[in-house]
């Protein structure tokens, strides 16, 4: 219909009859797109939940056609990344833990004092399937409570031994032909993005106190030092973010990249 007056608009303007009511052309399009768009957003939420009507195949589909290319002029809609249940990760029990093959690398803390990094290096280590950890010194040794708050679970899958002297527990290893590098900055330090690995090698790493560091006697003892550099104003990282970032380091070669 036409406008004929200046009451309800601009004489000549085209309406639409919708209920009644006079809506400018195009209103019954406009609404349309306002239905699909609500349908489509609570379809998005509800294949977001856990516990809903729709099965795994359809949620699977209907993203897949959601994420395909829009036309010419349209939003494409996007399905935002939904995180894994903890069913979804495939973990494994502890006995396929403790059965399956490790990497070639020891961790081994020098009188670390607090038990909270210790848990930490113990969930990082079980995390990269690390041969095992050698606590020294006044490190505190599992089962303990305030242990368990950071590894959850990991202090019970990681091999571990305790030797009350750094020096004997070093020296042992290197009799055993692991190369041995000292986490430390020092003189003629190996800067990890350096670091070269090699095939049939067995490596430890040793990182130390969190004030102090790893003793310089043991510094001494050890094959090489490596450092983790940092271009801040700080040049130190606490123990448990230090071991993480070096662990990583290591899995990333003697997993992925050695043959």
């Amino acid at each position: 219909v036409k406008c004929d007056d200046n009451k309800n608009g601009i004489i000549g303007e085209t309406f639409q009859e919708f209920d009644g009511v006079r809506h400018p052309k195009g209103f019954g399009e406009f609404l349309f797109h306002s239905v699909i768009i609500f349908l489509i957003r609570s379809m998005i939420f509800f294949t977001s939940c856990e516990d809903t009507i729709f099965s795994d195949e359809f949620k699977y589909y209907f993203c897949i056609v959601m994420q395909k290319g829009p036309r010419k002029g349209q939003n494409k809609v996007m399905i935002k990344m939904k995180k894994l249940s903890v069913l979804e990760m495939n973990r494994m029990t502890e006995a396929e833990f403790k059965a399956s093959e490790k990497i070639p690398l020891v961790v081994l803390l020098d009188n670390v004092r607090s038990q909270h990094n210790v848990g930490s290096v113990f969930r990082t280590a079980d995390a990269f399937r690390v041969e095992k950890i050698v606590l020294c010194g006044i490190c505190c040794c599992p089962p303990h409570p305030e242990i368990h708050k950071t590894a959850l679970g990991a202090e019970n899958t990681v091999a571990w031994e305790y030797e009350s002297d750094t020096l004997q527990a070093v020296q042992k290893l290197k009799d055993q032909g692991y190369i041995i590098y000292a986490v430390e900055q020092a003189h003629d330090s190996v800067s990890l993005e350096n670091l070269q690995l090699k095939k049939d090698e067995k490596y430890a790493i040793v990182l130390g106190h969190e004030v102090k560091g790893v003793q310089q006697e043991v510094v001494d003892l050890c094959h090489h030092c490596v450092e983790i550099p940092q271009f801040g104003t700080k040049h130190s990282l606490n123990v448990s973010v230090a071991s993480g970032i070096v662990q990583w380091a290591f899995f990333e070669q003697l997993h992925f990249k050695i043959d």
